[in-house]
């Protein structure tokens, strides 16, 4: 039975300690939560293929079941409305559900991506390599990784990373956007996209206090508005990028190629669907979009 397995890669989440078994170990890695139910046939079909995988990856994925029938504020509070349900946990966030019974393949197809492979180790090498003054070395040997193991979304986010850190924004978005569907669907790929893309149109002779300097003479210069929103987002600012955003689309909707809504859903990537301002503020990007 599910709740009395006894391994080290397997563990049961309780209402009061659900924030210690998932979240503070979503922080070390992915962890997989399994709602279900004893009742439900296809969770009891289910358990043997999570039961196998988990013990395959040998400690790189953590499975933790939550009974529906007995935490029934959990169930309710992450809107479980049929079992089996499985949500993937990485660094505090839920970044995949499947709903319904799941076979071995599509179970491993959506875990696949989040756990630790061996090229990882690439990454330490060749940050250490150009910290080290070994640029382009680092940079080959980074090409080399990708080519070994295509499937490592990290390998190419490196990559883009270091590009990032030159200042060589449309490298990194260039590459960013030549990556194939399944690796740029990578949780981390889509806010780092979404953050270049602000990078990339900001004035960088200007800065915060500059902008509304600007202002105080000219409210109505949408040009100032937009960069006065790029560098709020870049130093996470975020409450006041969105206000500002919202006052270029109020003003002119679809100002600089529809900047306005490309912002508000770039930073709604960047934040994530449960942050507090992605509720507040999406509303105004329906309002002005339909």
């Amino acid at each position: 039975m599910i709740d009395t397995v006894d391994s080290p890669y397997i563990h049961t989440a309780t209402s009061d300690n659900f924030n210690q078994v998932v979240i503070e170990n979503s922080h070390k890695g992915p962890v997989l939560v399994n709602f279900w139910s004893k009742k439900a046939g296809p969770c009891v079909r289910q358990y043997p293929i999570l039961d196998q995988i988990i013990h395959q990856y040998n400690g790189l994925l953590l499975l933790v079941n939550i009974d529906t029938e007995t935490e029934i504020s959990i169930t309710k509070d992450y809107g479980i409305a049929s079992v089996p349900t499985l949500k993937l946990y990485r660094d505090g966030e839920v970044h995949e559900t499947c709903h319904g019974y799941q076979s071995e393949s599509e179970i491993v197809k959506t875990i696949e991506q989040y756990i630790v492979r061996d090229s990882d180790k690439i990454i330490v090498q060749a940050i250490q390599l150009y910290a080290n003054g070994g640029i382009k070395d680092a940079y080959e040997l980074l090409t080399n990784g990708i080519i070994g193991d295509p499937e490592n979304p990290r390998l190419p986010l490196a990559i883009c990373k270091l590009l990032k850190h030159e200042k060589r924004y449309d490298e990194a978005i260039s590459l960013l956007e030549s990556l194939p569907l399944n690796i740029k669907d990578y949780y981390e790929i889509k806010p780092f996209h979404s953050l270049v893309s602000f990078l990339v149109q900001m004035d960088e002779s200007k800065n915060i206090d500059s902008l509304l300097n600007q202002l105080k003479f000219s409210p109505d210069n949408l040009e100032v508005k937009k960069q006065l929103s790029i560098h709020y987002v870049i130093s996470r600012q975020y409450d006041q990028a969105l206000v500002t955003i919202n006052e270029i689309m109020h003003a002119q909707q679809n100002y600089n190629n529809s900047y306005p809504k490309k912002a508000l859903l770039d930073l709604f990537t960047m934040l994530g669907e449960n942050h507090p301002l992605v509720g507040q503020y999406r509303s105004s990007l329906r309002r002005y979009t339909h």
